[in-house]
């Protein structure tokens, strides 16, 4: 067992007025599994990014171990799976590799193809199964999940429960219950570190928030009670006051003595002012003490609207064709109002191809696609990248009203900050927030997203959530969050 210690650490983008940590200080152990967790713009990949040493700070961070960060970089892909594995270690075995693939449940023939013809997920097994076969090293793995699907971040999240030493990005709450053992949470006010799972820290931040807001509130009611009763204190003090100042002994009847009893009168008065104003001080401190890392989800909106037919999208016997490439073959599908139907397969079966379909993407297919007559459909894509510019023109370019859209973005978590920068410069969970924000604004007959939570952060996913079992749209998605389609959908498709 060894330390990884980061002692004061502070950093700050150039440019920005704001610190994303100041005067940090961990102790981590190397044997620990670390879900690493925290809102979109935190600095997950930044605290990543610091340990393996590619940006400058204030502080020290020192580790008896090697860092070694996933996704690695890959030079060639054109070189055979192998190939690039042994760039990353060279000392690897064959046997030891094949080994690793197995627990993965990936087929060892990969190793013989062209990097560049594996699937995304194929891809990020191949690389962990390599990293993960250096010595000394402890991992630094960055949204492993997003190129997953449902089976495969099983298989991911089994073999990563049997590995040591490595911190995790990840918002696929069922994935980290099913690997770590320690979480690393990047609050509002500081970074802390918990025994346990994700259920487990969740369960106990919620016991956590949910005293603080009694105890504020009981604090605030003792402030309230103390103030009266300082001032009541403070003016029987002053009429004490005023009492002995008004007496003359020469003139006033039975009034030897009177100056000096109304004189300590309202001297122990003010000195019981004075405690309960210290009294008032200290609790007003201690309310300013709590709720520093209190996340509110605000609550969402959504407009959808009523369609006057039952059925809104039939699909028979579609096969589509990307050139010679088949998406997908032999597809049929049927959506109705008020349905949440989530689209379920491997990677490459034709998910998206169908979403992209029904939204009247220019895709070659044969089969029937029928819609019903002025469906309106709002569509969020999987891919962000072409996303740049304001906010401001991103709004106007989409037909929307910025207020609105800006509003249902802070209530996802961004700070005034955000709005003054080009969306290029966003996190791809930020980016993915500005798609989902755009098709909240937009009142549809169908909502259809594909893969809506990609990046997206653990709190704004139960936002999603409570927002589509409050307003029940009819929505059509592909998503690999199990508890995400466990809790939304009314209806599976297995393509």
């Amino acid at each position: 067992m060894s330390l990884i210690s980061v002692s004061d650490l502070t950093f700050g983008y150039e440019g920005s007025f704001d610190t994303i940590f100041e005067h940090v200080n961990l102790q981590l152990d190397t044997d620990w599994r670390l879900g690493l967790i925290g809102r979109n713009g935190r600095g997950k990949t930044t605290l990543l990014r610091l340990l393996m040493g590619e940006l400058e700070c204030r502080g020290t961070i020192s580790a008896p171990v090697e860092f070694a960060y996933f996704p690695c970089a890959v030079k060639d892909d054109s070189l055979t799976a192998e190939t690039v594995v042994r760039s990353i270690c060279p000392q690897v075995q064959l046997w030891e590799l094949q080994r690793e693939l197995s627990l993965l449940e990936v087929d060892g023939g990969v190793l013989e193809r062209p990097f560049c013809t594996l699937s995304g997920g194929q891809r990020t097994k191949v690389l962990l199964a390599a990293l993960f076969q250096g010595e000394n090293r402890f991992l630094l793995i960055d949204e492993p999940t997003n190129h997953l699907d449902l089976e495969g971040r099983r298989a991911v999240s089994r073999y990563l429960r049997g590995k040591k030493g490595y911190i995790l990005v990840s918002h696929d709450r069922a994935f980290l219950d099913g690997c770590v053992d320690h979480v690393l949470s990047i609050n509002k006010a500081n970074i802390e570190v918990q025994k346990g799972n994700f259920s487990s820290w969740w369960e106990n931040k919620q016991r956590r928030d949910e005293f603080e807001l009694a105890q504020n509130e009981k604090l605030k009611k003792e402030v309230k009670r103390l103030e009266q009763t300082a001032r009541g204190k403070t003016q029987w003090a002053d009429r004490a006051e005023g009492r002995k100042i008004g007496f003359d002994p020469k003139k006033t009847e039975k009034s030897m003595g009177r100056r000096a009893y109304e004189g300590a009168k309202s001297k122990k008065q003010m000195k019981r002012a004075k405690a309960i104003r210290e009294r008032r001080e200290a609790a007003v401190e201690e309310t300013a003490a709590l709720l520093k890392n209190l996340d509110v989800a605000s609550d969402l909106k959504l407009w959808p609207l009523r369609h006057h037919a039952g059925t809104l999208v039939t699909l028979e016997d579609v096969t589509a064709r990307y050139g010679d490439v088949t998406a997908c073959h032999g597809v049929s599908l049927v959506v109705k109002q008020g349905e949440r139907v989530a689209l379920r397969g491997i990677n490459g079966c034709g998910k998206s191809t169908v979403l992209k379909l029904i939204c009247g993407k220019p895709i070659d297919f044969t089969g029937i696609v029928t819609k019903a007559s002025g469906l309106v459909i709002s569509y969020v894509s999987q891919d962000t990248s072409g996303l740049q510019g304001s906010l401001s023109e991103y709004a106007r370019q989409c037909g929307i009203d910025e207020s609105l859209f800006k509003t249902i973005l802070r209530k996802f978590g961004f700070v005034r900050d955000q709005f003054e920068k080009d969306i290029s410069r966003f996190s791809g969970g930020q980016k993915k927030k500005v798609l989902l924000a755009r098709s909240l604004c937009e009142k549809a007959h169908l909502y259809v997203w594909d893969e809506p939570l990609n990046f997206m952060d653990v709190l704004s996913r139960m936002q999603i959530e409570e927002l589509l079992l409050e307003y029940r749209p009819t929505l059509l998605f592909v998503e690999h969050d199990k508890q995400f389609c466990d809790n939304i959908a009314t209806r599976t498709v297995l393509l």
